[in-house]
């Protein structure tokens, strides 16, 4: 039987321009419950959170608090109707003390009273055993202690709805159990808290009802014991098991003497972005990709291969020798190439024209003592620039001022004028049109038949099973399973994100 509904939004809507980022979504939350709000990346889950702690001012709907309907414009506000939120990125003083941590930013009194102060932050930390000294630098504690103590300030400050968005994703094993220990606590004393997370495991373990977003929509609640994991996977990615079907093309592929030879290997490879040791290996002319949710791990795994992130642990060999590749320059030495999930971030240089852009990475090989020609310059743009159909006024134009799709051909084409012997792609169709999507896919497969290497990482499932021959599958940061041949389909790839679990569950 569930407890008191404490909040529910109803009939919420928020748009940005012409984008519906939220469309008559719905969400409820009862006293003591535990509630993940579960959805893929642009379902609109942060959105939603920001309506309700006065982020963004919703453009409809409204927001109902013990029964009342609450106006909130502010974070402010939130908090002093009693919604705290705990960010994964903290939001505290780490040169301050715990206690001051605690009280900071709450007006006069006990905050100047510091004997007063460290007694009152004292009970509540041992109430909710929390290992933490009022007195110590709050900078001298572990990522998940700090957490704790941005959720004890919460608590303190009443706190009935407390909202925990990805705070797991910086914790080892023993911290996040440590964390759903005091989850628990709250939960007993009727603090309803909203769990967003990408971790499938622990849903399962510490969660009471489900909410599932999508593309800006409600798709449903259930409760927990009503979801199995492979229907809550296939119900997040919006594809009904028993209407799956595998959609894998015909491709072209690399028929050299040597095409069971394997040209990159990784042994127990772990880097400081917290993915479990994995091992790996692609083949020449294979085209092999990573799988799983969104934080699953993917990108995280082929930074470490390129050396992306700082490696931890393991080895990697190139064509069966040794290879140290301890930053991205190393790499790229090796004939690895890496086209990076964020093409704005990490893959642009927007002031730069399209000629400078595509021939960064060869003038970084070549070392900036032996620049590049213009002549050269302008020969390799203009065929790339043809080769790869790129839409741009010229060379010379400003690479800020090309559609998406353009952009992320002008940092393929980088790549591709290095001439790699191993090409990674992390989501190179994103966020662009569907024809160009079909290009790039052809010349990945066109490439992969002339011997080149290629790791293809996408959200869309029924783009990789288009262009790979082997899926490495991801869940919770680790490797869980590798599909090939006729396990190729979207309902096998779902059951080992899944964990294994059928049909029938």
């Amino acid at each position: 039987m569930r407890n008191k509904i404490l909040l529910e939004m109803k009939n919420i809507y928020k748009t940005f321009g012409t984008v519906k980022a939220l469309q008559d979504v719905q969400f409820k939350l009862a006293e003591g419950e535990v509630h993940a709000l579960m959805g893929e990346n642009g379902a609109g889950k942060s959105t939603l959170i920001k309506v309700l702690t006065g982020v963004y001012s919703k453009d409809e709907g409204e927001v109902i608090l013990d029964g009342k309907a609450v106006a909130i414009h502010s974070p402010q506000d939130a908090q002093k109707v009693g919604i705290s939120t705990v960010y994964q990125e903290i939001t505290l003083c780490p040169n301050l003390s715990v206690a001051e941590n605690m009280y900071i930013g709450r007006g006069s009194g006990v905050g100047q009273n510091w004997k007063k102060m460290n007694s009152d932050a004292k009970k509540i930390l041992e109430s909710l055993d929390i290992p933490a000294k009022p007195s110590q630098q709050l900078g001298s504690c572990s990522i998940a202690v700090q957490q704790m103590v941005a959720i004890a300030r919460a608590v303190d400050m009443d706190c009935k709805v407390l909202i925990l968005d990805e705070p797991t994703s910086s914790l080892d094993e023993q911290e996040v159990e440590k964390l759903f220990k005091l989850m628990r606590d709250l939960k007993s004393r009727g603090v309803g808290i909203i769990f967003v997370t990408h971790f499938l495991e622990q849903v399962y373990e510490v969660c009471d009802m489900i909410t599932v977003l999508r593309d800006g929509k409600f798709v449903g609640e259930y409760e927990i014991a009503d979801l199995p994991r492979i229907k809550l996977v296939s119900t997040m990615l919006g594809k009904d098991l028993d209407d799956l079907s595998d959609i894998k093309v015909d491709s072209a592929t690399y028929d050299g003497n040597d095409k069971d030879d394997k040209r990159i290997e990784a042994f127990s490879l772990v880097s400081d972005a917290g993915i479990q040791p994995f091992d790996f290996y692609i083949k020449k002319g294979e085209v092999n990709g990573f799988t799983g949710l969104l934080g699953s791990g993917r990108s995280e795994c082929v930074r470490a291969i390129y050396g992306a992130d700082r490696v931890l642990g393991g080895n990697v060999k190139v064509n069966g020798q040794d290879a140290k590749i301890s930053k991205p320059i190393n790499a790229m030495k090796k004939g690895i190439a890496y086209l990076p999930e964020d093409r704005k971030i990490d893959g642009i240089v927007g002031d730069l024209s399209v000629r400078d852009n595509i021939v960064l990475a060869l003038q970084v090989l070549k070392g900036f003592f032996k620049p590049i020609s213009k002549a050269e310059a302008y020969k390799f743009a203009d065929e790339y620039i043809k080769l790869l159909e790129i839409k741009t006024a010229s060379a010379d134009t400003p690479i800020k001022s090309l559609s998406g799709g353009n952009q992320q051909k002008c940092i393929l084409a980088r790549w591709l004028l290095t001439n790699p012997e191993y090409l990674i792609l992390d989501e190179p169709t994103r966020g662009i049109d569907v024809g160009t999507k079909v290009e790039i896919q052809k010349l990945v497969l066109k490439l992969a038949g002339e011997g080149m290497s290629i790791t293809f990482i996408s959200s869309e499932t029924d783009e990789m099973l288009r262009t790979c021959s082997r899926l490495i599958v991801m869940r919770d940061r680790k490797v869980v399973g590798e599909l090939s041949g006729d396990d190729l389909t979207q309902g096998k790839i779902m059951e080992t994100i899944a964990g294994g679990e059928g049909k029938d569950e």
